[in-house]
């Protein structure tokens, strides 16, 4: 994770004081250079708060790509320990290893054990509130990104309509305005314009991203979580169907009625 975000804090600094070269339009005129440093400073304050939610995005992005995982969500060790246990009958020993490894899966488990002298369709309803629970718990978290990716533009959009507003008025008091003294007025207008922009495409896409994950590991792990007390519930009705058949085998058989003994119709 330090080297996730070491790397992440150098990207932004080299771009904050990498001049930027902009070929001119017309030809003959010089290339112009945009320092990136000069427009965070152009952006004014809200410029400021949309640089704030980047970093915001990139911290949120750095998280869920450590904690939204298969290894995270649904440990191997996990699923194979506890299937071991449970099929043994050890519920408390499979309780105390779920406890100590806690994850989806594990929470998922835990709640099937509590349900478990119900029967197997109380196990199921059981697993089916703890996925839903935790579930809402996982698409809260990414929520962040998609409320970064539609706060941002609406910013930037309230710095525009903000510095186009003053760009004008200070058009409006010239007595004889040319259009090159309001061009830089309305190119700071637009600056935080791109820098919501800027935020938002990476913030929704990241979003869709870890919905995305969350719904698929969520399915592999209630899927796996059924599958285990699936394998229980197997191994019961066989040992039962053993039993019964060994019972038979161990009755006496009964011989045939004498005809003396009959009952007389």
């Amino acid at each position: 994770m330090s080297r996730i975000g070491t790397a992440a804090l150098l990207m932004v600094a080299l771009l904050g004081f990498t001049p930027m070269v902009v070929a001119a339009q017309q030809p003959g005129l010089p290339p112009f250079k945009i320092e990136l440093r000069q427009l965070f400073h152009d952006g004014g304050v809200i410029g400021y708060i949309i640089c704030g939610l980047s970093l915001a995005m990139v911290a949120l992005i750095i998280e869920h790509w450590l904690t939204i995982r298969r290894g995270t969500l649904m440990p191997a060790r996990l699923a194979e320990d506890a299937h071991r246990l449970i099929l043994q009958g050890q519920f408390k020993a499979a309780e105390e290893v779920c406890r100590q490894r806690p994850s989806f899966l594990a929470d998922l488990l835990i709640a099937g054990l509590a349900e478990i002298e119900l029967g197997y369709a109380a196990v199921e309803k059981a697993m089916e509130d703890a996925a839903a629970q935790q579930t809402a718990r996982l698409l809260r978290k990414i929520e962040y990104l998609s409320v970064i990716s539609t706060v941002a533009p609406m910013l930037g959009l309230m710095g525009t309509v903000w510095g186009m507003i003053l760009a004008f008025m200070e058009f409006e008091r010239k007595a004889n305005p040319q259009v090159s003294e309001l061009a830089p007025g309305v190119y700071k207008a637009l600056i935080t314009t791109l820098f919501g922009l800027v935020v938002a495409v990476p913030a929704i896409a990241a979003f869709a991203y870890f919905r995305n994950r969350v719904d698929e590991l969520v399915a592999q792990s209630s899927l796996l979580a059924e599958q285990i007390f699936a394998d229980y519930k197997r191994a019961v009705a066989a040992r039962r169907r053993a039993l019964r058949q060994k019972a038979r085998r161990a009755a006496p058989p009964s011989g045939p009625r004498s005809p003396g003994r009959e009952r007389p119709a």
